[in-house]
């Protein structure tokens, strides 16, 4: 599973910065409309033991099993930062089973959905764009 990193992450890591805290964000594309959903959660300080845990249990490094036949199906886009890693995996509907479904589970319900898809520009940690602008 490829990780990614970013300069400005790495540095504010080495100074103690913010981008220690863990944040987790999955997209659901696809489907009859194809109408991509967002959901994110970045948890407080005290939950974040939780999060990475379910983070942890996902097999990232897993070959996939085998892709969805057809046309219509769901694709769900995992993107996990946690203290020691950045970590991002797509997954068919297919392959939403066990520790990922916990995962993405949890994130729904516990995340904030942003179905605008401006909020996506810039990488999949991009902040959401100003309501304002």
């Amino acid at each position: 599973m490829p990780e990614h990193e970013n300069s400005a992450d790495s540095a504010a890591d080495a100074s103690g910065g913010e981008s220690t805290r863990v944040l987790i964000i999955v997209v659901r594309s696809g489907g009859f409309a194809g109408i991509s959903r967002r959901w994110r959660v970045e948890p407080d300080p005290a939950e974040e033991p939780r999060w990475t845990t379910l983070v942890e249990r996902c097999p990232w490094d897993a070959p996939p099993e085998h892709p969805d036949a057809g046309a219509d199906r769901f694709i769900w886009t995992v993107h996990a930062r946690v203290p020691d890693a950045d970590l991002q995996r797509e997954l068919p509907d297919s392959e939403l089973t066990g520790a990922w479904r916990e995962l993405v589970e949890a994130v729904r319900e516990a995340g904030s959905r942003d179905d605008d898809p401006r909020a996506s520009r810039g990488g999949p940690f991009a902040e959401p764009a100003d309501p304002g602008n």
